[in-house]
């Protein structure tokens, strides 16, 4: 039976583990729970789980729980910046990491990637892309590619005008056509900050080049990724919209398992479309991928000012718009740096959340 330390269990991601884990008794069991601050959800998870160890985030044991000696693998579904220290934490107890927190590779990728190697630490990717390149590769990380091939729904608002743009509101942003997720990626979905992050993900987890991974929409979010092989092959991973698949296969791999998924029905007649992602429709997706290719620090300051953008639109205080404009705000005025470690990227952090705050209270 596999053991799990769950970071971030009352989040959209950790409750769909939870259920995974549910629907395999036999298989797996969960001795450590960490949820950000919903103490209400987190006390009926312990009840019904019964953990050795369950804590909200803010306790002084929660980081603990990436560590815990009985835990085989760890699995962070925690959400923003904070994921990063608790996966640096399960990678430098020696843990197996599964891993559906974007902000770990994005703002850490080079601090992980090295502590990962010299703990021999396997980072298993969760995000349907990622997990979706993972399986075309085999399982197996260091195949040789030519080309990744990420995709896209287009998010809510694809084929609006700029001028559309202006007046959109949080509930139509949150209203994805193919996805049910949490409210920060489905906005980050809507502008496709959130594919951009891929983009940098996917380099440093496969180590391919930007020049050799590409995103493309497909509307029907049927066709997770694609992976191009030197003579001209494409392997594609597909099934309709789930979560279920890959955080099933994050804790079963290298065995397959029953799911609950619907099966695709090719006895009736159905379409799969793909439409370029053109420069310049998505500018936030074009920031993303210049600061991943710049390095260094800005992509933990891009991410910060994300969050503090995000989060100022939900409340109703800037426009969907402004969200491109904060964001490059705090780039034009960060000076890129080299990572030196986990204590320099929370100052990183913080200096881009003071910048952007001041950016949206000008708005």
């Amino acid at each position: 039976m596999k053991k799990i330390a769950l970071i971030g269990s009352t989040g959209s991601i950790g409750r769909q583990v939870i259920e995974v884990v549910k629907a395999h008794p036999d298989e797996y069991k969960i001795v450590a729970l960490v949820a950000a601050n919903n103490r209400e959800l987190l006390q009926k998870q312990k009840a019904e789980l019964n953990p050795r160890l369950c804590v909200l985030a803010g306790d002084s044991a929660a980081l603990s729980a990436a560590g815990r000696a009985e835990a085989d693998i760890v699995f962070n579904a925690a959400g923003g910046f904070a994921g990063l220290e608790y996966s640096l934490a399960a990678i430098n107890a020696g843990k197996m990491l599964a891993l559906a927190n974007k902000e770990t590779l994005v703002c850490g990728g080079d601090l992980v990637n090295k502590l990962a190697k010299e703990k021999g630490v396997d980072i298993i990717p969760v995000d349907s892309e990622h997990s979706a390149i993972w399986q075309c590769l085999n399982f197996d990380k260091a195949t040789p590619v030519r080309r990744l091939i990420i995709t896209a729904s287009g998010g809510a608002f694809k084929g609006y005008s700029p001028e559309q743009l202006k007046g959109v509101t949080a509930e139509q942003a949150l209203a994805h056509p193919t996805w049910k997720m949490g409210k920060k990626i489905t906005i980050d979905s809507a502008t496709l900050m959130n594919k951009g992050y891929e983009v940098i993900e996917a380099h440093v987890l496969y180590g391919t080049p930007y020049s050799g991974i590409e995103a493309v929409i497909q509307p029907q979010s049927i066709i997770h990724s694609l992976v191009e092989f030197e003579d001209g092959a494409l392997l594609a991973q597909m099934s309709y919209p789930t979560m279920e698949i890959p955080i099933q296969l994050a804790l079963s791999y290298p065995k397959r398992l029953h799911t609950s998924v619907k099966r695709m029905d090719f006895t009736t007649a159905f379409s799969l479309g793909f439409e370029p992602l053109k420069k310049g429709a998505y500018p936030c997706f074009d920031l993303a991928v210049a600061c991943g290719q710049a390095g260094g620090t800005l992509p933990c300051a891009l991410n910060a000012a994300d969050e503090e953008a995000v989060k100022a639109f939900l409340e109703n205080r800037i426009a969907f718009t402004d969200i491109y404009r904060v964001a490059d705000g705090v780039i034009q005025s960060t000076k890129r740096e080299e990572v030196k470690d986990f204590m320099s990227l929370t100052e990183v952090d913080r200096a881009a959340r003071e910048k952007a705050q001041i950016i949206i209270k000008r708005l």
